[in-house]
């Protein structure tokens, strides 16, 4: 096999397994707690396990750092997080799913999922420095379109594979099968010879002001010309529609009356199915079409897709019939578009990303984003439980036409 499809099945297989449980705790997990009866606002604040994935930036530099030269840098990291990956979904399978309105068992399901994010985070950081290293600039787009589809396709199966399976097979089968699907996606990253690269010379006192200028040196650099100014700004307000949404889209399946296995199936799926076709399709487009103006389209395509579910919304409120395949139509079409945005935006942040910072530069714009979205995750089911479904997505689609500021700008700074 050539290398680059070596390379591209090594990024595939380690996104795959790494979108297994944000699958579940993104997909699944609200549909289940949406159909035992729990409010929106509760189901907002289980947006709190997404906290490694926001400040895995502060760890990331000790990724960057450490590293076993022998085993290869970030080699060293991903295979011992992929394995306590499997303990933890194995874990997790020995919990009894039915006593979870018993505190003890709440408790002890928070602590083992927050545990699998913090694995998950970090295995995240390595296998974003091990992607900025290898790919070549012409590369970039495919790598990370690889990614995506990696990534979707453990939605698929921890987000509508886990709801269908658990109509017709034991939680203790399903989460199984989905450590064992991990496991198997080790054998690229386990098989993988990676080269040696030189190391950062991080300062070795520990003392406060010397933190403090290091942190102070690192964002100067996004200070350092006005592409990357404005480029900051992109990442501040690029995931504020998708927080906002967070925690309505899924429920609002659930009350207009699909069934588990219509969401697993064919909310879940059939949107994960489309979004791989977005990856696919935004590899091809993007060797053609311009990073900048790919971004921009993409944004508009991602607002009609908001005003679709608003429409749904509306329905919903008027208690009108909406037949089950226009909401998956809708549903499978979001999907697609942000498929599309993410594999674009991807593409920049590793472009902005410096060799030697390759974990810790890719890390800090991914966790910019993520917390801005886990942040306004947590808060937004509180303000729908208030407005409402339609007048709280109506306003959504306004806050997003107003972040497409930040993007216009950064396009025409990019020129």
């Amino acid at each position: 096999m050539p290398i680059a499809q070596n390379v591209y099945l090594l990024l595939f297989s380690l996104y795959w397994a790494q979108g297994l449980p944000v699958g579940f705790m993104t997909h699944a997990l609200p549909v289940i707690l949406r159909a035992e009866g729990v409010s929106l606002a509760h189901i907002g604040g289980f947006g709190l396990l997404m906290l490694p994935w926001s400040i895995k930036i502060f760890w990331a530099p000790w990724v960057d750092r450490f590293g076993n030269h022998q085993r290869g840098h970030y080699r060293s990291w991903i295979i011992p997080t992929q394995l306590l990956t499997v303990i933890a979904l194995i874990a997790l399978s020995f919990l009894p799913i039915h006593a979870l309105d018993q505190p003890q068992y709440l408790f002890l399901f928070f602590i083992v999922l927050m545990s699998l994010n913090v694995v998950g985070a970090t295995q995240d950081i390595a296998t974003d420095g091990l992607a900025v290293r290898i790919l070549k600039s012409e590369q970039q787009h495919w790598g990370n379109t690889f990614q995506v589809i990696g990534s979707r396709l453990g939605f698929i199966v921890g987000g509508g594979a886990v709801l269908w399976m658990l109509d017709w097979l034991e939680w203790r089968s399903t989460f199984g099968i989905m450590a064992v699907i991990v496991l198997l996606n080790s054998l690229p990253i386990l098989l993988y010879q990676e080269r040696s690269h030189h190391r950062v010379q991080y300062p070795t006192s520990s003392s406060r002001q010397q933190k403090w200028k290091a942190i102070t040196d690192y964002v100067a650099y996004y200070r350092s010309s006005p592409v990357l100014w404005r480029w900051l700004w992109v990442l501040l307000t690029f995931k504020v529609a998708d927080g906002l949404a967070g925690p309505l889209l899924k429920p609002l399946m659930v009350d207009l009356g699909l069934s588990f296995s219509q969401i697993g199936l064919y909310v879940t799926m059939l949107g994960a199915i489309a979004a791989l076709c977005g990856a696919g399709l935004a590899g091809a487009l993007l060797r053609t079409m311009c990073r900048a103006q790919a971004l921009w389209f993409f944004s508009w395509l991602k607002i009609m897709s908001l005003a679709a579910y608003a429409w749904l919304a509306y329905q919903y409120e008027q208690q009108q019939t909406v037949a089950p395949i226009v909401i998956y139509a809708i549903n499978a079409a979001e999907d697609l578009i942000a498929a599309l945005l993410l594999v674009v935006m991807l593409t920049v942040v590793m472009q902005y990303s410096r060799a030697e910072y390759a974990a810790t530069d890719f890390t800090f714009q991914v966790a910019v984003m993520a917390t801005v979205s886990g942040v306004l995750y947590s808060l937004s089911g509180l303000i729908a439980d208030v407005l409402g479904y339609t007048n709280y997505l109506f306003l959504i689609i306004f806050i997003a036409i107003l972040c497409l500021v930040t993007i216009f700008r950064w396009v025409r700074c990019e020129k």
